[in-house]
């Protein structure tokens, strides 16, 4: 049966773009059980056109989070669809309206979530895949002394001008289609959409992947048929301007972007106190392992652990992928027994 998520409503949320949100809304999805003494805490934020029914098949007894174990919170990410996001708030726009989401508002949220609604001060651990990872590192440093672990799959704290590209090409390509007037899509964009789906594809996994025909494996006949009923047929499942705001969320990502360290960026990843697991693929296009590597340097507790795989960025959201789970999951079991 599937469970209803719950809804915390912020009153007069102000965002790093200067826009107020009269009644800011933060869907979440909580598993297991909360001790007495909230130690035993894991937040599981969610990724780049994610919500949380996409990402919660890593949490069960016997996968990477246990919930008989851990109580689990999965904030769902502004601009995903269930939390405000352009397709349920009136006044949620895109960047072409001067509005925008950062991940300095959606970590304020989920303090703000955890701390009023379940009075949780401290996290044993955050959990990140993805634009996860770029919550996670802003939480370790954001609130360093509130973080004990932090697990940063396949993603940086700040955006490198080589993602940039990628994510400029995503964007310019789904506002391409005819449907979209210069500030809205006033109709479904077909070819914008399909267009999308396949530049992403192109990144998502490794040339390897492709040359050994992997997708084969996963019940696809062909590549034209993975990518149609994979690729574009998920992404067509989401709002294209929330598609767009997502982006623009990850555009802006800087850890260092925000008044407390005002765009020092190496200043705010040695001020992550978290233990720290930097896990890249070996063949992620995205976030690649030397950008990575670079980022685990500058954090004082860290430990760069890639996932040696030909499933490039999408090793670390390993769902069809048992042999990265298996890594993934003993690397998290080894930091939560120290």
């Amino acid at each position: 049966m599937t469970r209803i998520p719950d809804c915390l409503t912020l009153k007069q949320f102000e965002l790093q773009c200067g826009a107020v949100l009269p009644e800011a809304q933060l869907v979440y999805q909580t598993y297991g059980e909360l001790k007495g003494d909230r130690s035993n805490v894991i937040l599981y934020p969610t990724s780049y056109g994610a919500q949380h029914a996409d990402i919660d098949w890593s949490i069960r007894p016997d996968g990477i989070l246990d919930p008989t174990r851990w109580f689990i919170v999965i904030p769902n990410m502004f601009g995903n669809g269930l939390s405000s996001s352009p397709s349920n708030c009136e006044d949620c726009g895109l960047a072409e309206q001067g509005f925008w989401f950062t991940h300095l508002d959606n970590v304020r949220a989920q303090e703000q979530l955890l701390r009023e609604t379940f009075g949780i001060e401290r996290l044993a651990l955050v959990y990140g895949w993805s634009m996860g990872a770029q919550q996670a590192y802003h939480w370790g440093a954001l609130y360093p002394d509130r973080v004990e672990r932090i697990v940063a799959l396949c993603g940086t704290a700040r955006t490198t001008d080589h993602n940039r590209i990628f994510l400029e090409s995503l964007r310019s390509a789904l506002t391409a289609d005819p449907a979209w007037n210069g500030r809205r899509f006033e109709g479904v964009p077909d070819r914008g959409f399909r267009a999308f789906a396949r530049i992403y594809a192109s990144w998502a996994a490794s040339q390897a992947f492709y040359r050994e025909g992997l997708y084969y494996s996963l019940g696809y006949e062909s590549l034209e048929d993975y990518l149609v009923r994979s690729w574009e047929a998920g992404y067509r499942k989401r709002d294209p301007h929330n598609l767009i705001a997502m982006l623009d969320t990850w555009l802006r990502c800087d850890l260092s972007d925000n008044a407390a360290y005002q765009k020092d960026y190496p200043r705010a990843l040695k001020s992550i106190q978290a233990h720290t697991l930097v896990m890249p693929s070996t063949t992620d296009l995205y976030f690649t392992p030397e950008d990575c590597a670079a980022e685990a340097a500058l954090i004082p507790h860290a430990k760069y652990l890639p996932i040696p795989s030909i499933w490039g960025h999408r090793a670390g959201n390993p769902y069809q992928n048992p042999e990265d789970e298996a890594f993934i999951q003993k690397a998290v079991c080894e930091l939560l027994d120290c």
